[in-house]
């Protein structure tokens, strides 16, 4: 018997015109490893929250869910909240008190266990999850990083039968998202736990997977093992909205009409040597983006605290953007770089240092938390805001951002990529000739992403000059026109994307890490293609 039977389910949004899932049926087992994943807005979180009770959103639901043979509605409210984990796209909205320990105590204490219980297991997650030296750290201090392992140890010490993770990766740098995933993949080897995640980032997911569902407008259009799916996704070709959201190894070989689909970057690398021996292409000849030399937006020796007697955040920080620049701000959770955005724009002060804005130039900022931009009660009702009342411009811009079937829904009922989506469209509405941006790619499958990088490019060539904060290494790759890194608090190098991120081994690409030595210099599953089918000839 499966553990969860998720049963021809038709669910509308209390209000909403239209179902969010229409007749989804999926089955997990006993220690099973499933990935659901499709498009920004397919009903993926929808799909999943229906499984949790205490997070099933309000509307109108047809068919049936089981767990355990016990439909859904009737389980029991204990029995759900311990053997149903659930660890959601930001870590912030699960974090309840002030310090590690007692976080990792506070499910187990509503559960009424006793003091011995409590101690053994908050000890057990601890030495898992290796989080000694951070045990006694207040929860705000923590990396993002460290608040989702935190999260994800508290729903682990309720000793749950499933695990749900909703793009629990969504806000977390690649190094850190690499050691979440891996201790994902531990819980469900090691300890049996049934997993069922959503994700966009695949390199990692795919090869862990047991079974692969895929969502499309709600409904699940195939699932299966995951070298099959991958294999029926490529068979539709680039023009699929889906092939978008494949891995690397899966678009470089797909894109050389190979039938062998390598899921992880090692099968790759040798799958290349295989094929192409021990032919090397030339370096990969670039063409510098010409940039305004006058900086539009310009930051000397800023630093910054936010307690008097606290460690500095940023500690001599310099940056400049110029007009018709989009430059990517990468680096590690609590480096400083969210911090340096509400310096530039205002919302902070720095003790020392200037912060410099031509004259006449409007500035605006998408936060971190998009939600807060958020007044009205509907989609449409946002970008009526946004634009002054011209139903004309905020019906368009629906239209850009593909929003336009959601004008009557509430926006905190919106998926996470159009809740991203809606905010950038408020932004873009205030014509602004300045965008800082927070994070702007998560919850964004990989086609929404180039709608947006069409858009910011489209923005620049009219003038703009962005700053995009980001995890997403392959977004900044692909469409930056500059990089740069924060470490420590300041901005340690910064150069043209594939200066940027050739010479790296681990904050690089997937494409660099499978081809930097056969095609040197390429930084996307497209380059690596390019050059590969050029050796083969």
């Amino acid at each position: 018997m499966a553990l969860v039977r998720i049963d021809g389910i038709n669910f509308t949004y209390a209000g909403a015109k239209r179902p969010a899932l229409i007749n989804a049926s999926l089955e997990i087992n006993e220690g099973e490893y499933v990935l659901l994943t499709g498009a920004s807005g397919c009903g993926k979180t929808t799909l999943i929250r229906q499984i949790k009770p205490e997070l099933t959103p309000a509307g109108a639901r047809e068919g049936s869910i089981t767990y355990d043979g016990v439909a859904i509605e009737s389980l029991n409210t204990k029995r759900a909240a311990a053997e149903i984990g659930f660890v959601q796209q930001n870590p912030d909205n699960q974090i309840v008190t002030d310090y590690v320990w007692h976080e990792l105590a506070f499910g187990l204490e509503c559960m009424g266990l006793s003091v011995g219980v409590i101690r053994r297991r908050v000890a057990e997650m601890a030495a898992f999850f290796g989080m000694e030296s951070w045990f006694r750290s207040k929860t705000y201090a923590l990396s993002g990083g460290q608040k989702q392992l935190l999260n994800l140890a508290g729903a682990l010490a309720m000793d749950p039968r499933l695990l749900i993770l909703d793009e629990p990766t969504a806000m977390l740098d690649p190094l850190a998202a690499r050691e979440l995933l891996d201790a994902v993949g531990r819980i469900n080897r090691e300890l049996g736990v049934a997993v069922l995640i959503t994700e966009h980032r695949l390199e990692q997911v795919l090869p862990a997977a047991d079974k692969v569902a895929v969502m499309e407008r709600g409904r699940i259009i195939s699932q299966g093992r995951p070298e099959e799916t991958v294999r029926n996704l490529c068979r539709s070709g680039e023009g699929d909205r889906l092939f978008f959201g494949m891995s690397a190894p899966v678009r470089i070989f797909a894109a050389l009409g190979r039938e062998e689909l390598p899921l992880t970057v090692r099968d790759a690398r040798l799958g290349l040597k295989r094929i192409l021996g021990d032919k090397k292409a030339q370096p990969l000849s670039i063409d510098a983006p010409k940039i305004s030399a006058e900086p539009i937006l310009s930051a000397k020796e800023l630093w910054f605290r936010y307690d008097a007697k606290g460690a500095d955040v940023l500690r001599g920080a310099d940056i400049s953007l110029c007009e018709g620049e989009l430059m990517c701000l990468l680096g590690g959770n609590g480096a400083g770089k969210s911090t340096l955005l509400s310096v530039l724009c205002g919302l902070n002060k720095a003790y020392r240092g200037k912060v410099k804005l031509d004259n006449g130039k409007k500035l605006c900022m998408l936060p971190q938390n998009a939600r807060t931009l958020f007044t009205a009660d509907t989609v449409l009702g946002e970008l009526m805001d946004a634009s002054d009342g011209d139903e004309a411009r905020a019906r368009a811009m629906a239209e850009r951002l593909e929003l336009s079937g959601l004008f009557d829904s509430h926006p905190y009922d919106l998926s996470g990529g159009e809740t991203q989506r809606l905010a950038i469209g408020k932004l873009l509405l205030r014509d602004a000739n300045v965008l800082l941006l927070d994070e702007p790619t998560k919850g964004l499958d990989a086609y929404a992403k180039l709608q947006l990088a069409n858009m910011l490019k489209g923005l620049c060539k009219e003038g703009a000059a962005i700053l995009a904060v980001t995890h997403d290494v392959d977004f900044a790759a692909q469409y930056a026109d500059e990089c740069a890194m924060m470490f420590d608090g300041g901005i340690i190098s910064r150069g043209e994307p594939h200066e940027f991120f050739g010479g790296n081994r681990f904050y690089t690409t997937d494409a660099n890490r499978i081809a930097g030595d056969i095609a040197p210099g390429c930084i996307t599953s497209g380059e690596v293609a390019s050059q590969c089918k050029k050796l083969l000839q």
